[in-house]
């Protein structure tokens, strides 16, 4: 395994160096590389090999994002050119993406190694924002969005698919979303889910006041553009829940589907499947993940605590009660 190469993201302000030092041992042990990128040293501590952008795009063969969904977003549109695997190690709150908690990193290092996992792909969306001549391109894993400014009236854009006018929109907000991503910002705003397998694109508007009012799923290979009106006066562009760019009346925001843009390590499929459609469930109940716990009888709740005890170990477990009972991490 001497060419095997790890490519570590850090999340960007919490402490990950329990999970970087496992990630050193494995590598040392298994005569494989650790990389991260110099941006990144205060973050990863001693003994990672620093290297650029470029250079970490070019040499790493999986990368491991130690964060929540946010930090492994941002990975995967780091090696988007060369997509190689990505592993998500949990830091945060309730994610879709990654997959295995702090405490399970080792076991699923030697997974990886020993080459028992599956790989799930995730199609993207090429995002182009042309404003007074100037063009930015950029890469959406979820969902990219025009939403107004607060207190700067309203988003008005054309519908074009290609290139012929389809209805136009006035709404607080228009979302276009992957499949992936449409169990975020366009589920929130009451627009379908679909279904991973399927390559398509959901747009969704938030809040709409006139014009198209629903949802419309497209095809993977219709090009998709919002041209937009003169009643915009100051709205965001936002690219996975970043702002990337300001739009205004006679931008254009052209959008495409990108398929299997991204490739996500799932080392038990079935699994997750399972832990997806259970969070996917809890964000439908107006309850926070505490209050809910509060439901659970608290005999239940120490057995559950017990059964993780015997099977991680006291000094494994690194979440609380919530955690045991439910599978996801309360907010802090």
């Amino acid at each position: 395994m001497g060419t095997f190469t790890v490519g570590l993201v850090p999340h960007p302000t919490k402490s990950v160096l329990d999970s970087v030092e496992i990630l050193r041992g494995w590598t040392t042990r298994s005569q494989a590389h650790l990389l991260a990128m110099t941006a990144d040293a205060a973050r990863v501590g001693e003994g990672v090999e620093l290297v650029d952008e470029r250079t970490f795009r070019d040499r790493v063969t999986v990368v491991v994002a130690l964060g929540g969904d946010g930090t492994m977003l941002g990975a995967m549109r780091l090696v988007a050119e060369r997509p190689v695997p990505v592993l998500g190690v949990n830091y945060g709150n309730v994610g879709f993406l990654v997959e295995v908690e702090p405490r399970d990193l080792p076991e699923a290092l030697d997974r990886i190694g020993e080459k028992e996992f599956s790989l799930e792909a995730h199609h993207a969306l090429e995002v182009t924002h042309t404003s007074s001549g100037f063009e930015n391109t950029y890469l959406a894993f979820n969902d990219a969005s025009v939403a107004r400014r607060p207190g700067e009236g309203v988003v008005t854009a054309d519908l074009v698919l290609d290139d012929t006018p389809y209805g136009f929109y006035k709404a607080d907000a228009i979302v276009a979303s992957t499949p992936a991503g449409s169990t975020a910002y366009n589920y929130a705003a009451g627009g379908p889910i679909l279904s991973p397998a399927v390559a398509a694109v959901v747009v969704t508007p938030v809040a709409p006041m006139s014009g198209i009012d629903r949802s419309v799923v497209l095809g993977p290979s219709e090009l998709l553009r919002f041209e937009i009106g003169d009643g915009t006066h100051s709205a965001a562009l936002e690219v996975d829940g970043r702002v990337v760019g300001d739009v205004s009346a006679g931008c254009v925001v052209a959008l495409t589907l990108r398929r299997d843009a991204g490739q996500v390590i799932r080392l038990d499929a079935d699994r997750h499947g399972r832990k997806g459609r259970l969070k996917l469930s809890l964000l439908d109940l107006p309850l926070r993940e505490d209050q809910l716990l509060e439901l659970v009888p608290s005999d239940v709740r120490a057995r559950f605590r017990e059964r993780a005890e015997r099977a991680h170990g006291i000094a494994g477990i690194a979440h609380d009660d919530d955690t045991a009972v439910t599978g996801i991490s309360p907010v802090r």
